[in-house]
């Protein structure tokens, strides 16, 4: 049996789950899908995400890998996974990959939604994948806030606490607001990386600007200012889903 590196692209419901990172005593995306893989192949199976997600984010793309000597298919890896994880996990895609595909250090792009519901009355279905703002946002404003996020910064004012980095500026190519439907928006973020929170910390702070709470231009001093006790509050992990990781 040969070596053979395996790449994931993997679906979840984050409000099942305390995060992808394994934790002691707490049910993870990352060790759910490890146990699984054990138990299919007999052997001690690492799987390397491109990246954390928080609890209560979800993901319809994000991509992991590990390596493992087996005569099964990606096929097979695939159809076995899906049939032990249960329906808050889905393994969307597999396929072998190179020997040296890494699935975080490879990655050169991550994409983001979150989405808000904007209405005075709460939804029962649905709660768990947006966050509710009674108060009436402005979207213009929202996007001129946004467009002083794109490009290389730092971003030390959007970080949260206990961020595993070696530094906190990244490269922001996308971040735009769209009205996706009545009542709800959804604004797209994309980056090289993202720190602890950094998403839900910036949809806190154009939140106050779509309420008037600060101005557009806030944004640009925030950044000079790297100060996060500055920005606004950090949005509610459940309106957050990790909707795709590029390569090459």
């Amino acid at each position: 049996m040969g070596m053979q590196n395996f790449k994931l692209m993997i679906e979840y419901d984050g409000g099942d789950f305390h995060g992808w990172q394994r934790q002691a005593g707490q049910r993870s995306v990352q060790e759910s899908i490890e146990v699984a893989l054990t138990r299919m192949t007999r052997q001690k199976i690492t799987l390397i995400g491109s990246g954390r997600t928080d609890a209560g984010v979800h993901a319809r793309g994000q991509v992991a890998n590990f390596a493992c000597r087996t005569r099964l298919t990606a096929d097979a890896v695939q159809r076995g996974l899906n049939s032990m994880l249960g329906g808050a996990i889905v393994i969307r895609r597999c396929e072998t990959a190179a020997e040296g595909f890494h699935s975080r250090y490879d990655a050169t792009c991550k994409t983001y939604r979150y989405t808000i519901r904007n209405h005075p009355l709460p939804r029962a279905i649905g709660r768990h994948y947006h966050w509710h703002v009674r108060a009436p946002l402005d979207l213009a404003p929202m996007q001129t806030a946004s467009r002083y996020l794109l490009g290389r910064h730092d971003f030390s004012a959007f970080e949260g606490a206990g961020s595993p980095r070696q530094h906190s500026v990244r490269t922001l190519v996308r971040a735009e607001w769209r009205r996706s439907r009545e009542h709800y928006l959804e604004f797209f973020i994309a980056a090289d990386g993202f720190l602890r929170f950094m998403v839900r910390n910036i949809v806190g702070t154009l939140v106050e600007v779509g309420r008037g709470k600060r101005p557009p231009e806030d944004i640009p001093t925030l950044l000079a200012m790297r100060d996060r006790s500055k920005a606004g509050p950090t949005a509610p992990p459940q309106g957050l889903c990790l909707l795709e990781v590029a390569y090459g």
